[in-house]
């Protein structure tokens, strides 16, 4: 049982009752303003221990109302469950125990084996709602997903908002749907085998409808920079209630509505020097709300810090995952061809791809030339399924100046290769919604607020996409125009019918095809750091070998350059071992994948690699 209880917002008793209990700690007075049919009822709460002023009234379930400070204004609940009008309006009484669950069997997700698959309900689907999700859970299961991660639900102003806007925090979206229809999105995916895990931001709130302040001053703090506001105040005897109240946010997304996980968003930017550290306390409580269902809690951390998935009882957070750029920025840097802004420091050759592979990370303390200091920490040595790889993600997708996805930058045979290498690595990898079938859409940076607001966005943004040199050409001296508002949001939204046509039912071929082989094959789904060694072949080719049970190893090979003869052949990688030769199991370029045609190497003679090709190989018996 959770040793966090749910005690803030608006909570049904039954028989006609709601507790209420909000922190107010510089307030004289707190009235729950209740609307009824025949007016505002005012109901007040009692000043408690600690600023916090709570009660038990007369309500239903459905009722609306707010909360009256000092007899002046009335403000939305802070924690508030569901706000049917968006951050300004009203709060709703919710009772989530009418919603009846049907996972009573589901065990969560192991950490080991997983395949995440990240995802914007507003822009997956046309519809833009949770049932739009909904529909789509059995090709993703097809095509080999076991666990969607939903950019963040808390409510946001306006009709569409990435999510790190977020300012109800306890309260989804309402332009996504009910919470209850949130809840049988959860509820399906577990009936299909599925997980669903929720990115949060616990760094920052956002700027339009954050009602905090007119509750405590104490909610943030000038101490640390922030760069997206004021961050959180997590230190000190006064922020007792302020860590309270985001633990039980943490809580509250696993208990009412049986999420398998929680993603953290940028938390290099939650800062706390108090022991435990604020995330190591709200990770242990999370897993205790989760009542035995195992939890997968992934990280996000610019400097890509070991302390997030060390145990606590080293020194660590005690986390599941840690996102790593690195990978993604080679990638990128190998796809454009150029290394800018914040990927200068990668060169995208086959050395980095080996070295990242093998070691988890590139940058594990080295000076940095971006940031002028030296950044990361020593991965090495840490089971690669606690390392997140991706070839894209909302971020990188939409930081590129016209949205553009893998296989517009590349090229879809680059893609293909790439995707190949990918995911056969023993990381964890998570995917970008429409990138398993090569989505036209691009996805652009989108938000919807009110005009003075969205004009200072709309700059911010355009500097931020400035720090790419080519970027700044195209925005200031060719007259560019970052699209923005429902422009953006509506060039970013996918039309999942595309994977049944041309072009695309190839790449979507590819990913069930590698995503089956990553499952089913024996070597590959271990999942091993240990047994995989690799080797450069030229600047831009590189060899992978995994080591196998009885002899029964792997090769995996990528050539991002022209047709490679490796002759003479001295690596000792690529020889197959006494009375085998190396079998084909996938390339790229097989023409059912949108390819050109499969030319591999056996090892029994010269090797010739393909240019712009990624190859599965795997030990044989050679015939008697």
């Amino acid at each position: 049982m959770s040793r966090i209880k749910l005690t803030l917002g608006a909570l049904y008793q039954g028989d006609g009752l709601a507790s209420f209990r909000v922190w107010a700690p510089e307030r004289r007075a707190v009235d729950v303003a209740l609307e009824t049919a025949q007016g505002t009822r005012y109901l007040p709460l009692k000043k408690g221990a600690h600023g916090y002023f709570e009660g038990v009234h007369p309500a239903e379930p459905g009722a609306r109302y707010r909360y009256r400070l000092d007899g002046d204004q009335a403000f939305p609940d802070p924690c508030s469950r569901f706000q049917p009008e968006g951050p300004h309006g009203p709060s709703l009484l919710v009772e989530p125990s009418r919603y009846g669950w049907r996972d009573g069997g589901w065990k969560g997700l192991p950490l080991k084996g997983q395949v995440l698959y990240e995802l914007h309900v507003g822009a997956f689907s046309p519809e833009g709602t949770y049932e739009g999700v909904r529909k789509h859970l059995p090709a993703l299961k097809e095509v080999g997903v076991t666990c969607l991660e939903l950019m963040p639900l808390a409510t946001c102003p306006g009709r569409f908002n990435w999510g790190y806007d977020g300012v109800a925090l306890f309260a989804p979206m309402p332009t996504y749907g009910s919470p209850d229809e949130l809840r049988r999105l959860v509820d399906e995916a577990h009936a299909l085998g599925m997980g669903i895990i929720l990115d949060v931001v616990y760094n920052h709130l956002g700027p339009d409808g954050n009602y905090l302040a007119q509750y405590s001053k104490l909610y943030t703090t000038t101490k640390y920079p922030g760069e997206w506001g004021d961050p959180i105040r997590f230190e000190g005897e006064e922020a007792k209630p302020v860590r309270d109240f985001f633990i039980q946010n943490a809580v509250y997304w696993i208990s009412e509505f049986h999420f398998d996980g929680l993603r953290l968003d940028a938390t290099q930017s939650i800062f706390d020097a108090s022991t435990p550290h604020v995330i190591t306390e709200l990770a242990q409580a999370a897993r205790d709300a989760a009542e035995g269902r195992q939890l997968l809690i992934i990280g996000e951390n610019e400097p890509q810090d070991r302390i997030l998935v060390k145990r606590p009882e080293e020194g660590g957070y005690g986390l599941d995952g840690l996102w790593v750029d690195d990978f993604h920025h080679t990638i990128r840097v190998a796809a454009s061809g150029r290394a800018e802004a914040y990927t200068q420091d990668y060169g995208g050759t086959a050395q980095e791809l080996v070295s990242c592979v093998t070691r988890n990370s590139l940058y594990q303390g080295q000076y940095y030339a971006w940031q002028k200091k030296p950044r990361g920490s020593v991965l090495r040595g840490l089971p690669p399924a606690h390392v997140v790889f991706f070839l894209q993600n909302h971020d990188q997708i939409a930081n590129v100046l016209k949205g553009q996805r893998l296989h517009h930058l590349g090229g879809e045979g680059v893609a293909r290769a790439f995707t190949t290498f990918w995911l056969m690595l023993p990381q964890t990898p998570l995917l970008f919604m429409g990138q398993e079938y090569f989505a036209s859409q691009p996805f652009f940076f989108f938000v919807d607020h009110v005009p003075e607001l969205q004009k200072l966005v709309n700059k911010g943004r355009k500097e931020f996409v400035c720090q790419f040199p080519s970027a700044q050409c195209g925005l200031e001296r060719e007259g560019f125009e970052l699209p923005s508002v429902e422009r953006a949001f509506q060039i970013s939204t996918l039309d999942p019918a595309e994977r049944e046509k041309p072009g695309h039912r190839e790449a979507w071929a590819l990913h069930k095809a590698l995503l089956t082989l990553r499952r089913e094959d024996p070597v590959i789904s271990a999942q091993d750091g240990q047994a995989v060694e690799g080797a450069v072949l030229s600047q831009g080719a590189l060899v992978l070998r995994y080591t196998g049970q009885q002899g029964s190893d792997r090769l995996l090979l990528l050539n991002l350059g022209s047709d490679l003869r490796y002759e003479p052949c001295p690596e000792p990688l690529l020889a197959p071992l006494p009375g085998t030769r190396w079998k084909l199991l996938l390339s790229s370029e097989e023409i059912r994948f949108g390819g050109g045609g499969v030319c591999h190497p056996d090892g029994t003679g010269r090797w010739l690699v393909p240019g712009k090709t990624a190859l599965v190989l795997a030990s044989e018996e050679l015939p008697k």
